[in-house]
């Protein structure tokens, strides 16, 4: 199918999935912004990380060729939010070979779908290899730029293949080596940064050209040197990245290559559908516009000339949106911690462009959710509700944190940097609101000092998420896997001593402990809690088997197996049950992504540390295993 030349939104999604269906793909659901049951990240980031356990050999319930376009958030681009493409929020289209096919249908797929499908003119892609490392003794990636080269043959383009580090530029070529800092993939980043047991591998990069006249340089890290597909300059624009996982990480430092070759793509659905129409802000597409729209009837304003500020506002709203409708709240921690962020941003960008941001922009959260209806199972009828009224309350909250911050600044006769970063950390009160008052006393507020306590703040921060989340896979322990299989007896438990209401909500998971979410309308008493941990213990001392099979959804529903957001797994699915007899006599059968134990006596007795309120009807609990003597 050729796509039209207007094309939607929802035009280009079902497209890609299509496409890649007719190629032998299995169209698989979205998971969750919030991974479930991984302590190594806070969001899911990518298409590939709800992927992982099967990259690196277990077998996914619905075979080897996956495709699909998954939610993703990155908190590491806040920063960057405000050009012409990096957003916090996006969908990732994706395809996996899991073991099965390798660099040559991937990229001929690729190429064809880019310019057959799509209709981008095959002059305007350029191209990025891995340029190999000798140390970890992995090599140039000679063989992905020879089938480039054919591809680009087959439309009259001869691709001319050259070195960026040694002639810098584009040096009339098509194709270009890079290092690993950006041609190599992992989900910690280059070699040197990957923990052990991580995936990863040579990925090779597709950009498209909107042309010589857009030659912007804003940012751009490159400003000084030529122009090149990786100079953030606003003339190119990378689309997609095909990942070829095949190494993982040894103990030792080395490398070795994973026991099935593995394709991981990803490709920006939002600046795919911005190359499809030939524009080079995203946020002119259907994606973005819409609000852009409505922010421009409520300020007043034209994005023109405003654009840094609305597009701030439009990604900060979209994403604490989405990530609302997955489950988070505003909060001072983890990922509560990030949405309540993104909401004081947009809030303060609002109030940049002097128009009150609490009745604003909760009603503007209407708009994002309408344009993804029926996607990702958005449901406004259902959601609106719930988005609508978490924004504003914390918008209220945030309303008298700057009249808080503002008593201050009024009292603080010498308004420094560091006050100024004391400010911005303890109240939330931006710096830019705190240079203005300055600059209205006669006085200029020290940016540098500021900036600097703002450096500290942040490497205390890595630090401390580096310590957090170091594990990377290797977190994937025995004992998380211990973990895992509790929160399975503790979910049927619940269900056994509270009632069958009781439904999984959430949980997370480190090499520490355990933390449980679940439905229920009140507080548990001792009694109840300490009935829940005996009848747990219990089912471990009885070493009962855990097994595994490969069911339709629908089959396994309908058995009584129990699904935490079971619209988010595929029509084949892993059921794990926990009881003497899979078919009649068991305690616990869940569709789980796994890891679990052989049986439960491998788990060590647990104990309950504490049950609290989380929201209206949702309780949680934090349990351990207990400590031998």
């Amino acid at each position: 199918m050729n796509l039209p030349k207007k094309v939607s939104p929802n035009q280009l999604r079902t497209a890609y999935l299509d496409f890649f269906a007719k190629h032998g793909h299995v169209i698989i659901p979205s998971a969750s912004l919030v991974p479930e049951n991984d302590p190594t990240t806070l969001f899911t980031s990518s298409g590939m990380q709800p992927l992982v356990p099967y990259l690196l050999g277990q077998p996914h319930p619905e075979g080897r060729r996956l495709v699909d376009s998954q939610k993703s958030f990155r908190s590491q681009d806040i920063e960057e939010v405000g050009d012409n493409r990096h957003t916090t929020f996006f969908e990732m289209l994706g395809n996996w070979s899991l073991g099965d096919y390798f660099k040559q249908d991937q990229l001929s797929w690729l190429f064809e779908f880019f310019t057959s499908v799509v209709g981008l003119a095959p002059e305007k892609l350029f191209v990025t290899v891995f340029s190999g490392n000798d140390q970890l003794g992995i090599p140039k990636d000679k063989e992905a730029v020879e089938i480039w080269q054919k591809l680009f043959a087959s439309k009259g383009i001869d691709a001319r293949a050259v070195d960026h580090a040694e002639t810098q530029g584009m040096q009339q070529a098509r194709i270009f080596y890079y290092p690993e800092k950006k041609n190599w993939w992992s989900r910690s980043g280059t070699p040197d940064k990957m923990p052990a047991g991580e995936p990863g591998g040579p990925d090779s990069e597709v950009f498209y050209d909107f042309g010589e006249h857009v030659h912007l340089h804003q940012h751009s890290a490159w400003k000084d040197e030529e122009c090149h597909v990786n100079c953030d300059c606003g003339r190119f624009l990378e689309i997609g990245n095909s990942v070829f996982m095949q190494y993982q990480k040894q103990a030792d430092g080395t490398f070795q290559e994973l026991s099935q070759k593995n394709v991981d793509f990803g490709g920006g659905f939002e600046r795919i559908l911005a190359a499809s129409l030939d524009e080079r802000d995203i946020f002119k597409t259907d994606l973005f516009w819409p609000i852009i729209t409505e922010l421009e009837k409520m300020t007043h304003k034209s994005y023109e000339g405003n654009e840094v500020q609305m597009r701030i506002i439009t990604d900060h709203l979209k994403a604490s949106t989405m990530l609302i409708v997955d489950g988070v709240l505003p909060s001072n921690k983890a990922q509560g911690y990030l949405l309540r962020r993104l909401l004081r941003r947009a809030a303060l960008k609002v109030h940049q462009l002097d128009v009150p941001f609490v009745q604003m922009l909760p009603e503007l959260s209407k708009t994002v959710l309408s344009i993804y209806e029926g996607v990702h199972t958005i449901d406004p009828k259902v959601q609106e509700n719930l988005v609508v009224e978490t924004i504003r309350q914390e918008l209220e909250k945030f309303q008298k944190t700057l009249a808080s911050g503002l008593k201050i600044v009024e009292k603080t006769a010498q308004i420094d940097g560091k006050v100024a970063f004391d400010l911005y950390q303890s109240y939330g009160f931006p710096l830019e609101l705190t240079a203005e008052i300055v600059q209205q006393t006669g006085q200029e507020l020290d940016r540098e000092m500021f900036t600097a306590e703002f450096e500290k703040h942040k490497a205390l921060s890595r630090t401390a998420s580096a310590g957090a989340f170091k594990g990377g896979l290797a977190e994937q322990s025995v004992t998380t896997t211990k973990y895992h299989t509790a929160t399975h007896l503790l979910q049927a438990a619940l269900r056994k001593v509270l009632g069958a209401h009781v439904q999984q909500k959430g949980s997370n998971i480190t090499g520490e402990r355990l933390r449980f979410d679940f439905s229920h309308p009140q507080s548990i008493s001792p009694t109840e809690l300490k009935q829940v941990e005996e009848q747990v213990n219990t089912w471990i001392e009885q070493r009962l088997p855990v097994t595994v099979r490969t069911q339709q959804k629908q089959v396994a529903l309908d058995s009584g197996a129990v699904a935490f957001f079971a619209e988010k797994y595929p029509d084949q699915v892993t059921v794990y049950t926990i009881g003497s007899n899979a078919e009649t006599d068991w305690i616990s059968k869940e569709l789980c992504g796994g890891p679990h134990v052989k049986n439960t006596g491998e788990i060590g007795l647990i104990e309950l540390l504490k049950e609290q309120s989380t929201s209206a009807g949702i309780r949680r609990i934090y349990a351990r295993l207990k400590t031998t003597k």
